[in-house]
């Protein structure tokens, strides 16, 4: 796992989602997904699916904050888990990346709450 990679998305993530264009966020789930799939690792195929249905969201035209805010809770709840068995330099970004993860979509959540009254 690229240490780099991984601290440039904790600080895109850091500054809210909207502040990453989405030509930035793409590359950026590409760049993981692919990484992901070659690693062999269950746990982290599961991440680079979950990523690739992200990307489906992301891309179909009519954006829906509930299903993005639900794709985001998995990952960071599927990040949350690989951070328990990684390596001690790791567990800290890996963790952040994943409070990130959960905090954006549960806060796309409750906004798409918040539109459906």
């Amino acid at each position: 796992m690229n240490t780099d990679h991984l601290l440039a998305t904790i600080s895109a993530l850091r500054n809210g989602l909207t502040s990453l264009p989405l030509g930035s966020a793409m590359d950026n789930t590409e760049t993981w997904q692919h990484q992901f799939l070659q690693s062999g690792e269950p746990g982290l195929q599961d991440i680079a699916r979950e990523i690739g249905n992200l990307q489906s969201l992301l891309t179909s035209g009519a954006l829906s904050a509930h299903a993005i805010g639900n794709s985001l809770s998995m990952l960071g709840n599927q990040t949350s888990e690989i951070s328990a068995q990684a390596p001690a330099d790791l567990k800290k970004p890996l963790t952040e990346l994943a409070d990130l993860l959960r905090r954006h979509g549960g806060d796309l959540l409750a906004h798409a709450e918040k539109s459906k009254k």
